[in-house]
């Protein structure tokens, strides 16, 4: 079942100041300052999609970082960006899309694609929902990477739930243009310890770079299915990816010792 799409709606910022700062001045200058700390300088125009991480910035932020640097300043080719990712705080059946006209971060609004979502919209397994939204993490951390990269582009933000990642592929497709940027939001291994993590996501590392959608599930990535999904598209496009960055929170927060450390990578997907 639908939700119509509402005029004026707006999703406020659900997790400012617990993921990220709320003070906008502050969030300003910690986004601005992990991306000029961002080790990628080879700033591309054929960056198609991207995958980033998506926990507190103070356990993942160098890595989203690495992602969203990236892209060229002032991209002006990027005039719309599907983020999508996993729906943690509840259970999604099929795709859930927001019927918001906008989602709000304390760096101010920005606007969501209706038409693109209206699009979608008519797949059946994509619904217009806007209860996953309200309180997911999963996509909101993108935003102010976006905001400050990209400046005003129009979203379709996206959560994905008991879907196939042949199923997601199709929703990628239908969106996929030279004007629209792919932003998958993912983490990599959960709780394992430093060196069993570090193992493991340099396993699922390679299989992303492989392209390699059958090699990677919900242990290895819990945005796994739109990860798939985006390399299933990736390979049908016949495009290249690129690792901008692999480490976990062990080498970003410095708890080595500890044995519940979270992966985190960044990867950019070019056209050839």
């Amino acid at each position: 079942m639908t939700e119509p799409l509402r005029d004026n709606a707006i999703r406020p910022a659900a997790v400012a100041g617990l993921f990220y700062p709320a003070d906008p001045n502050e969030l300003r200058y910690v986004v601005e300052d992990l991306l000029a700390k961002s080790k990628v300088r080879h700033k591309s125009e054929s960056i198609r999609a991207l995958i980033a991480p998506h926990a507190g910035y103070i356990y993942s932020g160098p890595v989203a970082a690495e992602a969203f640097a990236s892209l060229p300043t002032g991209n002006h080719h990027v005039g719309r960006v599907v983020i999508i990712g996993p729906a943690h705080r509840m259970w999604v059946q099929g795709i859930a899309a927001p019927s918001v006209r906008a989602f709000a971060t304390p760096l101010g609004k920005i606007s969501v694609d209706a038409d693109g979502i209206q699009e979608i919209a008519t797949l059946p397994f994509v619904a217009v929902d806007d209860a996953p939204h309200a309180n997911e993490h999963a996509l909101e951390v993108e935003l102010p990477f976006l905001q400050t990269v990209l400046g005003s582009v129009r979203i379709v933000p996206l959560l994905v739930g008991s879907v196939t990642p042949r199923e997601v592929a199709e929703v990628l497709s239908c969106l996929w243009d030279d004007n629209t940027l792919v932003v998958v939001s993912s983490d990599l291994s959960h709780y394992l310890r430093y060196e069993d993590a570090q193992r493991h996501d340099s396993a699922t590392a390679d299989a992303i770079e492989r392209l390699d959608e059958t090699a990677i599930d919900f242990e290895d990535a819990c945005g796994a299915i739109p990860v798939r999904a985006l390399l299933i598209e990736a390979k049908h496009r016949g495009l290249s990816i690129e690792r901008l960055d692999l480490r976990n929170s062990g080498d970003i927060a410095g708890d080595r010792d500890r044995d519940r450390v979270v992966g985190y990578g960044a990867w950019a997907i070019r056209a050839e």
